[in-house]
Order: structure tokens, then C-alpha cells, then sequence
């Protein structure tokens, strides 16, 4: 969970993007490292698992010093697709601030998409989050290709939720930032929500994705 650091005046964020298999989360957290500016970014890192290239998941360390001195460390995680590399998916998911979940618009993979939202929902469970009340958006990837599902059919599947729905490709870079950006927002209200402990420390949103290049 969200880490404040009094003696380094340092803030820490942990956030996963988490969605079925090959539905573009990998895609979307490379874009989203090309896009921030050098001085804000670490190095992707991933782990392979035993040359399947699939089966891996990435971190994605970003800093920045906010206005009022503070520096913030955001530390961004995929995890792998695949059903049965579940206890890795987990792992990663453990003391998560916020998740963007990556469906895929293909029509083909309605059913995938829903089986791994579950999975998030479980798992949350299983490692202390509370997935009622966790920082979440949906990311409806791959609009570039052909027989997806209309953004007006996505809305009515989700007219309920309360999260934040957003449209990307991301292979062409559409709608990455802007993923990202509402993800820290949601993160950023939860922060706010807790601020008592941080003692005396709720960052604003409009400060943090200035500082990275994303206002």
C-alpha cells in the first residue's frame, strides 16, 4: 500500500495492470515509458519464464519531485495473462494501490475478459485488498482492429460500474497516458481519503501528473 517516507520525504505508489492474455498490457506500460521523459523513468525489467515470452510481467519504476518537495516513486507492474501462472499474478497484485484491468475489444474475447475481471475480484481477496473500494479503471484496448465491440455495446455492459472506462490503442500509443492518468487520479482520491496516514502529506493529483508530464 501507498508508503510515506517522513525522514526521505518520499512517497510510494505501487500500481498493476492486470487483464487476460494478450489483451495489451505489456503494450500499454512500454508506450507509457516512451512517453515520460527521461529524468522520470527507470528501466522496464521483466522476468521470462523458461522462454515463453508471454509469460512474464514487467516493473516500470517512475520518479518525480513534486512541487512541495516531495519525491514520488510510482512503481508500475503488469502481470502475466495465463490462467495457470495464477500465484505469480497474485504476488504481483499484493499491496497494490490501484489497478488498470486491460480488456480487449475483440468481440472473440468477451467471455476472457469477464473470467479475468472475476480473477481480479478473487484474488484481491486473497491478498487483503478490497476490491469494493480499490483504485480501479478499464482500459478497452485493440479499437484499431476489426469486429470489436461499439464503445455504445462496452457503456451498457458497464453502465453500472463506477469506475472509470477508457478506449485505447495501444499499440499505436491512443489512450495509454490517458490510462495512466486516470489511474492515478483514482489512486490520488484514495491517498486523500487516508491522508491521516501520511501525518501530513495528501499529494495533489494535478501536481503528480504534472510532474510526469501528463496534465
Amino acid at each position: 500500500m501507498a508508503e510515506f517516507d517522513e525522514s526521505a520525504n518520499r512517497l510510494t505508489l505501487k500500481v498493476v495492470y492486470y487483464g487476460p492474455a494478450l489483451s495489451g498490457k505489456t503494450t500499454n506500460l512500454l508506450q507509457l515509458h516512451d512517453r515520460l521523459a527521461p529524468p522520470v523513468k527507470g528501466d522496464v525489467m521483466s522476468l521470462d519464464t523458461r522462454g515463453d515470452r508471454t509469460l512474464f510481467f514487467d516493473l516500470l519504476p517512475i520518479g518525480a519531485r513534486l512541487p512541495d518537495g516531495v519525491l514520488l516513486r510510482v512503481k508500475v507492474y503488469t502481470v502475466p495473462g495465463q490462467v495457470a501462472h495464477d500465484g505469480t499474478r497474485k504476488a504481483v497484485l499484493s499491496r497494490a494501490d490501484g489497478v488498470a484491468f486491460i480488456a480487449d475489444s475483440q468481440r472473440g474475447q468477451s467471455i476472457n475478459n469477464g473470467e479475468s475481471f472475476e480473477n481480479l475480484a478473487a484474488n484481491c481477496a486473497r491478498v487483503g485488498i478490497d476490491f469494493d473500494t480499490l483504485p480501479l479503471v478499464v482500459q478497452y484496448n485493440k479499437r484499431d482492429l476489426p469486429n470489436i465491440l461499439t464503445e455504445a455495446e462496452i457503456r451498457a455492459r458497464w453502465h453500472a460500474a463506477a469506475w472509470p472506462l477508457l478506449f485505447a490503442s495501444a499499440l499505436g500509443g491512443q489512450g495509454v497516458s490517458e490510462t495512466f492518468a486516470a489511474l492515478l487520479r483514482a489512486v490520488f482520491r484514495r491517498v486523500h481519503g487516508e491522508s491521516g496516514r501520511f501525518e501530513r502529506y495528501a499529494p495533489d493529483s494535478g501536481d503528480v501528473l504534472g510532474a510526469l508530464g501528463l496534465a
